[in-house]
């Protein structure tokens, strides 16, 4: 059997490449999740849970027609994380969610991401406003929202599995990071 290729354009930065996820970077994300790195974004997760995980990635696309892409440096293929709009069926709203993998912290590849992101889903998707769902000890992803701009908003509904995560909301289109 054939495993059906998601047909989405990617978006492209100075440095980066964002593009539909395959089957290939699930190793990757596989890795994240097993880590302690994962703590603040749902794991560290067994086999069996990453794989879900994964898999809904991918299904999200096929049910929103949006969501996580892979990230990876120009030229290469090898995914440096994912970023991109996640709305599971109970969220209140669009998020934008982004997260790397070891190695890639720290060289602005996020910000990079998280911005290429947001202008897309302001001006090809039409979106009006997005917020981060973030865990309150995830001081590298509440710096990066920060420095995207985003305020928190202490009266946003929050996912019914996070009633303590901060929210931050995201700048309206057309203003700058």
């Amino acid at each position: 059997m054939t495993p059906i290729r998601l047909d989405i354009a990617p978006l492209e930065t100075a440095r980066l490449t964002l593009r539909a996820p395959q089957p290939a970077d699930y190793p990757a994300f596989r890795d994240y999740y097993a880590s302690g790195r994962s703590v603040h974004t749902g794991g560290p997760l067994d086999e069996r849970e990453a794989w879900r995980g994964f898999s809904s990635l991918i299904g999200h696309w096929v049910m929103r027609g949006f969501g996580m892409r892979t990230i990876t440096a120009r030229g290469t293929d090898a995914a440096l994380g994912f970023c991109g709009l996640w709305y599971p069926g109970t969220w209140p709203e669009p998020e934008i969610g982004w997260t790397l993998y070891d190695g890639a912290e720290g060289k602005g590849i996020a910000f990079e991401a998280a911005l290429a992101v947001r202008t897309h889903a302001f001006d090809a998707l039409g979106r009006k406003t997005l917020v981060s769902y973030i865990h309150p000890e995830n001081a590298r992803s509440i710096a990066l929202a920060e420095r995207l701009g985003a305020v928190g908003d202490d009266s946003a509904a929050r996912p019914p599995h996070a009633p303590h995560a901060l929210v931050f909301r995201h700048p309206g289109p057309g203003v700058a990071a």
